[in-house]
């Protein structure tokens, strides 16, 4: 069995695993996980990792999460995985579906191939925290939710507040352009979604979808302007957090909200789904999972 250290982190993504053909692990393998830090791509937007200007979360949702039994059947499950977003490290999503398939064919009751025994789902859900703990550099929440008995209260139709997606604007710039941020001289306090998001993976340049929010107290945005924002990242290669912080600092620098929350849904691939959560207000409700109808 292979020691369960950490892995090693990537300062440069292409060394991952993203977009390489890889290898599944049979049997339980922690060292197929591997952590990317926060700290350069947060230099970019003048983000100090020590000073951070929100408070937040990542949660991600894994709908393929599988093990085998003590008689070998399979058992199928959800998992939901939450940490602060001041954490040092985000894990690399690829590497994050290899280490959950690594437990496709691995005895929840007893491993002897590991020489380690998880005799319950309690002892595995203690496990994949650990694990991702040290990864990502600080604690990280696991829920296992099995598929008996499993029932879904949390799907919606769409964010609540008003959708800018029906503003009738015209759209020729698909690169990042906070210049279109602007404020009125209203003072509101409003909630404004568009599902209208898409950008590209840092590495592979495949589509990420999804949908986000804007809750803000201060002068009124310029809903056209916002609307041919989120619009500008159809060609923007980064990662999901990095898209989302990106959002909140250029809306914090142009717009200069007195509150300001920024929540990104988006749709799954490999199983995964990532939403990270940014806000000015430390009280940020990281205990509601919900899911919208694209998820």
């Amino acid at each position: 069995m292979k020691n369960n250290q950490p892995s090693p982190m990537y300062l440069d993504v292409t060394d991952s695993p993203l977009g390489k053909k890889s290898e599944y692990s049979p049997f339980y393998n922690p060292n197929l996980l591997f952590a990317i830090p926060r700290k350069e791509k947060r230099a970019e937007i003048g983000i100090s990792q020590d000073n951070l200007p929100f408070f937040g979360f990542d949660r991600w949702n894994h709908y393929e999460v599988s093990w085998l039994n003590a008689k070998g059947k399979s058992v199928v499950a959800t998992v939901e995985i939450l940490y602060s977003c001041h954490s040092p490290n985000i894990i690399e999503s690829k590497s994050m579906k290899l280490y959950f398939n690594s437990f496709n064919n691995t005895k929840i009751a007893s491993i002897s191939e590991l020489k380690v025994r998880i005799a319950s789902i309690s002892e595995l859900k203690v496990r994949m925290e650990q694990d991702l703990s040290e990864r990502v550099g600080s604690k990280v929440e696991i829920k296992i939710n099995p598929a008996a008995g499993w029932q879904d209260s949390s799907l919606k139709s769409g964010f609540s507040g008003y959708c800018i997606d029906e503003l009738d604007v015209e759209c020729d710039c698909y690169i990042v352009n906070p210049d279109y941020l602007n404020t009125t001289g209203d003072y509101v306090e409003e909630h404004l979604y568009s599902n209208l998001l898409k950008s590209n993976c840092l590495v592979t340049n495949q589509p990420d979808w999804g949908s986000i929010e804007i809750k803000y107290k201060g002068k009124a945005i310029d809903k056209e302007g916002l609307l041919k924002y989120i619009v500008s990242f159809r060609d923007h290669n980064e990662f999901h957090e990095q898209c989302i912080e990106r959002t909140y600092m250029d809306i914090k620098n142009k717009c200069n909200p007195d509150e300001l929350s920024v929540y990104g849904r988006y749709t799954r691939r490999g199983g995964l789904d990532i939403n990270p959560y940014r806000s000015s207000v430390e009280d940020n409700n990281d205990d509601e999972n919900m899911r919208l109808f694209r998820q």
